[in-house]
């Protein structure tokens, strides 16, 4: 990794509250230690996305099993599975596709991203980076996409190449606006700023996506 000095070295403490989910009853849950931040290279600063929660009240974490092979929402006629993103700072996820079913999570990060595995009329079946979720009614999500950073620190170049120049660093769990995408690369947004990324690591775009 490059080393832009003592500034540039500092990780830059979240100025958003933390995404602390809540189970259903609004107990809160603890929050983790890694609470994500940017840090610009060399000698400059920028806020950063906290990374999403989400809650469990009384029923185990079960995950859900995306389908075998692509397919097409017959709600929408657009492809599933497929990345959205949370438009609301609450949404709750139901074990079915009707008010009337349990809550069973509250994600509580707005932009964090998800994945549409099903549709039911005004219902959709997301689930989120652990591959847990449930149904939500559409007019929570978006189709502004966004990713969560999976590596450690990432580095945002300012090319889609590995010798290229670092713009700022990014801590895992930071939720960043998605651009352009190449083969191998993504073009990110987050804290002010603006740079590419390795598509393996981030969680929102699938590995064969590619996006002008």
């Amino acid at each position: 990794m490059m080393n832009f000095g003592p500034i540039a070295a500092l990780l830059v403490a979240v100025m958003a509250l933390p995404a602390q989910a809540q189970d259903r009853d609004g107990r809160p849950k603890p929050r983790p230690e890694n609470l994500g931040a940017v840090a610009a290279a060399p000698d400059a600063v920028a806020p950063a996305l906290a990374p999403p929660e989400a809650t469990a009240p009384d029923a185990p974490r079960q995950k859900i099993a995306p389908p075998e092979g692509p397919t097409r929402g017959p709600e929408t006629n657009l492809p599933l599975p497929r990345f959205v993103s949370l438009s609301t700072d609450r949404g709750n996820v139901r074990r079915g596709p009707s008010l009337s079913h349990r809550i069973d999570w509250v994600f509580l990060r707005r932009d964090m991203p998800l994945q549409v595995t099903a549709e039911y009329g005004h219902w959709r079946r997301v689930t989120d980076r652990e591959g847990v979720g449930g149904w939500m009614h559409y007019a929570m999500l978006s189709g502004v996409r966004t990713v969560i950073v999976d590596a450690e620190v990432l580095p945002l170049r300012a090319k889609p190449q590995e010798s290229a120049t670092v713009v700022a660093q990014v801590e895992a769990g930071v939720v960043a606006r998605l651009g352009d995408c190449e083969p191998d690369w993504c073009e990110l947004s987050a804290g002010g700023y603006k740079g590419w990324a390795p598509k393996s690591l981030l969680w929102g775009v699938a590995p064969d996506e590619t996006r002008d």
